[in-house]
């Protein structure tokens, strides 16, 4: 058979990778073609059509700054469906680009799936008719997922949560803690883990307030968990803290305490057994804030709190309130958003 798969950021390249290499398992001949990056060109034995270093734009403005790129993303991405007919779309995440190749597949006659459904419940509830129309079958990873899809009438699959089983893989084929300090220069002493994300708008955002909180902890060695698609040029222009480059787990593994932008790394982080604090700022406006909670549907933004959150004992605004007085009550792991977000 063959498959297009569609991930355009580093989380989505890593869990589709993992389904590549079951599916190579299955049928040996699958034909993939891809967007992604360095993980699923691994598990296929084949470079990606585009790298998600080329797509890994966030937010309006980003994607506006960026549309002739993203629009030639577009084309490439459709071109190739139409010329290769594959028997099957897989999307992954990503939903302002890849529920528009949804439509364009479906438009084909060709099937659509959609692995690690875009986040409906939590804002952009009204995508759920283009997922209606759109994709055949959605495989779910979030336990609540499957009754809000089949509610608004999705074929939906639980398959459960790949991170659980990817982190206690790659924890079991680490480095010991000596050889992981040894291997990337760090002293031997407790580690800070500074992970800003992996898209260049969310660590221009949230990396230069982590390195002023760094500062504020001289007794921690704090150290920059580096994308794999950024140079370590970029980085410099946000800190002068050392930058390990594609070893977030093992960094998170083996730290103290980390700060961690809102997305599957704190959930890696909480399944390494590190605790965290969830940041995400964007623009550090109140008003934004309180447009942000306005638009968000649930209590929480950080995957440990939705996965092991107290959701049904608090309700949104008293969750938000407690979380900005104490940090704690009713979350797993405290969350500081876009105003809160400060050194």
């Amino acid at each position: 058979m063959k498959y297009f798969f569609s991930a355009g950021e580093a989380s989505g390249d890593l869990h589709a990778a993992q389904v590549i290499k079951e599916l190579l398992k299955l049928d040996p001949e699958a034909d993939i073609c891809f967007l992604g990056g360095d993980r699923m060109a691994d598990a296929s034995g084949r470079a990606p059509l585009i790298h998600f270093s080329r797509m890994a734009f966030m937010g309006f403005i980003d994607v506006a700054r960026h549309l002739p790129e993203v629009l030639g993303n577009l084309r490439t991405a459709k071109e190739a469906i139409r010329t290769q007919r594959p028997d099957a779309v897989v999307l992954v995440d990503y939903p302002g680009f890849n529920l528009k190749l949804a439509k364009y597949a479906k438009g084909l006659g060709i099937k659509v799936f959609y692995y690690i459904a875009p986040k409906l419940w939590a804002w952009k509830s009204y995508r759920i008719k283009q997922i209606r129309r759109y994709v055949d079958e959605v495989f779910s990873i979030l336990p609540f997922e499957p009754a809000w899809f089949s509610e608004r009438g999705v074929e939906v699959t639980y398959v459960g949560n790949p991170s659980v089983e990817e982190v206690e893989d790659a924890i079991r084929a680490l480095p010991s803690r000596g050889e992981f300090f040894a291997a990337h220069g760090l002293a031997d002493r407790p580690v800070l883990a500074l992970v800003p994300g992996s898209r260049v708008g969310e660590i221009k955002a949230n990396l230069p307030v982590m390195d002023a909180v760094a500062r504020r902890h001289p007794g921690l060695q704090a150290v920059v968990a580096g994308a794999p698609s950024l140079s370590r040029e970029f980085y410099a222009r946000f800190t002068d803290l050392p930058v390990v480059d594609g070893a977030t787990l093992g960094l998170m593994a083996n730290s103290h305490v980390a700060m961690v932008t809102s997305g599957t790394a704190a959930l890696e982080c909480a399944l390494a057994g590190c605790p965290q604090v969830v940041c995400y700022r964007a623009v550090g406006w109140k008003w934004a804030h309180d447009i942000f909670l306005h638009i968000l549907k649930i209590p929480y933004a950080s995957l440990p709190n939705l996965v092991g959150g107290k959701i049904d004992r608090l309700t949104r605004d008293e969750v938000n309130r407690e979380a900005v007085r104490t940090g704690v009550r009713g979350c797993v792991v405290p969350e500081m958003l876009v105003h809160n977000c400060t050194p």
